[in-house]
């Protein structure tokens, strides 16, 4: 069971991060506030207590790589970078202006710590089982986390990348599903049903883990397994809310790729204070 303040610790975070990314979505008055803060919680966890990594140092061999394969969520992992001091958290303000380096989607040549340029879903673990693949060829013992939305598990490249990395036993590979039933404008049940989303992955020879992916005490447990698996990559089926903590704009299939409105910016900032 995860230490009490660590968990206490990690609500406060994220709390903070979801803040970060409804500022800057509703500053750039575009974005996908809503998908980031469906995962703002699993990638708190990743980059304050699970990864290893240097700021000063973006590209040290001996670093975890995360990869938004999901790559419009990329604000929550803008708001990480930030608070991690990879960049002053002040840039946050030019999410998506002109000539900035944080663009509405992962730019690895412009942005320090993105290790993908995504958006064009379906590709991340590909990339993910490559840079795994190499660690082990270069005996390294850097793990590889891949966050994928639910939406994007209905493309063909996914499945042929769990394929692969179960073949060739990537057990430094841990992806990760951000399962909020949400894709573009409707359900994903009602665009392109998953069936068992968990049983397709232990089919396809997954470790696999089914949490809430707001629940600390889960994400932290998840993670730890996952570590600790051996011969085989591990899937975590984090089931989560699009838009959570803040009631307006949750499980509102309108609010993809809507930022907040100024005139409500205020009024989320408060629930968010509030723990609502």
């Amino acid at each position: 069971m995860a230490d009490k303040k660590l968990v206490e610790q990690f609500k406060k975070t994220a709390k903070e991060l979801r803040k970060d990314i409804l500022e800057m979505t509703t500053e750039a008055g575009s974005g996908h506030p809503t998908s980031s803060l469906s995962c703002i919680d699993i990638l708190a966890v990743l980059y304050f207590h699970e990864m290893k990594f240097n700021p000063k140092k973006p590209d040290w061999p001996e670093r975890d790589r995360f990869l938004m394969s999901k790559g419009h969520g990329v604000p929550a992992q803008y708001a990480c970078l930030a608070k991690a001091g990879f960049f002053p958290k002040s840039e946050l303000k030019t999410l998506r202006k002109l000539n900035s380096r944080l663009q509405g989607h992962p730019d690895r040549e412009k942005t320090p710590g993105i290790e993908i340029s995504s958006g064009s879903l379906g590709q991340g673990l590909s990339v993910g089982n490559g840079i795994a693949l190499a660690g082990k060829l270069d005996k390294k013992n850097y793990r590889v986390y891949v966050l994928l939305g639910d939406g994007e598990c209905q493309e063909g490249q996914v499945w042929e990348a769990a394929m692969s990395a179960a073949h060739f036993k990537l057990d430094n590979v841990c992806a990760i599903v951000d399962k909020n039933r949400l894709q573009n404008d409707s359900w994903v049940d009602k665009t392109k049903d998953l069936g068992n989303l968990s049983g397709k992955w232990r089919a396809f020879g997954w470790h696999v883990i089914e949490i809430d992916g707001h629940d600390f005490e889960q994400i932290l447990g998840a993670l730890e397994e996952a570590r600790k698996t051996m011969g085989k990559p591990t899937m975590i089926v984090a089931s989560t809310v699009k838009g959570k903590g803040v009631s307006f704009i949750e499980n509102d299939p309108d609010m993809h790729g809507r930022a907040v409105k100024k005139e409500d910016l205020g009024k989320a900032l408060k629930e968010l204070e509030k723990g609502a």
